[in-house]
């Protein structure tokens, strides 16, 4: 402060002093000075006023700071929520018709198959027929060499003529033997039983009965010499290899030259296909569709030769005995298949579709909508739609409801998931009926058509 303003300020105290010494102050001893004085002051000090608290620009910048404060919180925390809400893919329910197919691999076949054989050993003599002839029942398919057989015929007819002139001769034996006997009968009745003796007699009834045993013996021998003929002839008969039916030859396993060794069992030399006009297709159905498959159910396949080409079938056998391969196990079911172009040939490798159910009008939702299950995804959307709620207190008592999917029958029903009105997932209950792989029959539960079901989560942004 200069020395102007201390003359000024003491001249003023000067003043009030002397006046204050005369008579008391109007204001009152202790009293304020007012606020006049204060400010003639500040004029002649030449200092701005003071401002009232409430018009000073700092308290209305930080007023106006906090509610901004609060609500880039508020919009923060909802950008973070929605960042981390999921988003969901929801297809219609839809009514539609629906078909079962069952899916299994296998072979064509013929509808009968004969393996042709050698009953006999020996060495092949000639081959007439070859892979993929026709032939006809009785035709000469192949020969063996037959000298061995027709020196055993010769030997066993030998044999027969042995035993019928055994036979002759015990003829011949007993004719004698009896007349012996009636001779030494007759001798004894005109003797009066004197002559012969008794034990002549008894030789004689011994000597015809021999005789007679003889005689059966040889003729037993003549009718072994005649079989064993017989079997001869037979076998020469089966040196050549006769088809036992009409057919087409598949197969053939023998060449001229060839010894064939027939020990137990006949050696097969061909493979005949009876018709193949008509086929069969040997398809192993799974364990787990086995019980869907049954017998006059209609079925199409295809095979690599023709792949844009469906075949159809007809289901005739499933199969009560399983085959297990590699632990899996099957069962061996026929389908029988036109083959009237002749398209199709034995051992093709072909892939049957059975039709093994139909449904007509039917509420159908995607596979994928009976596997969705949402997991953390679920909390998230709970987190967003409980922003203003979780300021609010909470009634006690108050819980999740529990879905009526939660009691149903885990054998029999199942869930699907729908969105709510605030974008919250909700179970629907629903009892699944057959499936084609893609979509699946709903015979009952909650689920109407036009309902959007939740068929996937994408992943959740970071």
């Amino acid at each position: 402060m200069n020395s102007d303003s201390s003359t000024i300020l003491g001249s003023i105290s000067g003043q009030d002093s002397g006046q204050n010494s005369g008579k008391e102050s109007p204001l009152g001893a202790g009293k304020p000075m007012p606020a006049v004085a204060g400010a003639e002051i500040a004029s002649l000090l030449d200092e701005p006023a003071r401002r009232v608290w409430w018009r000073r620009w700092s308290v209305w910048l930080a007023a106006a700071a906090v509610p901004l404060a609060v609500g880039g919180a508020y919009a923060w925390r909802a950008y973070r929520i929605n960042a981390a809400a999921p988003v969901y893919s929801t297809e219609a329910v839809t009514r539609g018709n629906l078909t079962l197919t069952v899916t299994a691999n296998g072979t064509i076949q013929p509808t009968r198959s004969i393996s042709v054989g050698s009953e006999l050993s020996g060495t092949v003599l000639k081959v007439n027929v070859d892979v993929n002839d026709r032939i006809r029942k009785g035709q000469v398919m192949v020969v063996l060499d037959t000298a061995k057989l027709r020196d055993q015929i010769l030997r066993s007819q030998a044999s027969l003529a042995s035993a019928v002139g055994k036979a002759a001769q015990t003829a011949a034996t007993v004719k004698e033997a009896q007349a012996a006997l009636s001779r030494l009968e007759e001798v004894a009745r005109l003797s009066g039983g004197k002559v012969p003796s008794k034990a002549e007699l008894d030789t004689g009834k011994a000597t015809l009965a021999r005789a007679i045993a003889d005689d059966a013996s040889a003729r037993a021998g003549i009718r072994d010499a005649q079989a064993a003929l017989s079997t001869d002839q037979i076998n020469l008969s089966k040196a050549s290899i006769v088809a036992p039916t009409d057919g087409v030859v598949l197969t053939r396993t023998v060449d001229p030259g060839n010894a064939v060794a027939a020990s137990l069992q006949a050696v097969t030399l061909f493979t005949v296909a009876e018709d193949l006009r008509k086929l069969r297709l040997w398809v192993y159905v799974d364990e787990a569709d086995v019980g869907a498959v049954k017998e006059g159910q209609d079925a199409t396949f295809t095979v690599s030769a023709y792949a844009t080409r469906n075949f159809p079938a007809r289901i005739t056998r499933v199969g009560l005995g399983s085959t297990i391969t590699d632990n899996v196990v099957t069962y061996l079911t026929y389908l029988d298949v036109d083959n009237s172009d002749l398209s199709l040939r034995p051992g093709m490798t072909a892939t049957a579709s059975i039709t093994a159910g139909r449904r007509q009008n039917v509420l159908l939702v995607p596979n994928s909508a009976l596997r969705f299950m949402p997991g953390s995804a679920l909390s998230a959307a709970t987190a967003k739609q409980g922003i203003a709620s979780s300021l609010l207190p909470r009634m006690p008592g108050m819980s999740t409801r529990k879905s009526a999917a939660a009691s149903a029958s885990t054998a029999t029903a199942k869930q699907v998931w729908i969105l709510s009105r605030d974008g919250v997932p909700q179970p629907v209950a629903v009892t699944p009926g057959i499936s084609d792989g893609h979509l699946t029959e709903i015979v009952g539960g909650q689920l109407q058509a036009g309902m959007q079901v939740i068929t996937d989560q994408k992943t959740l942004a970071k």
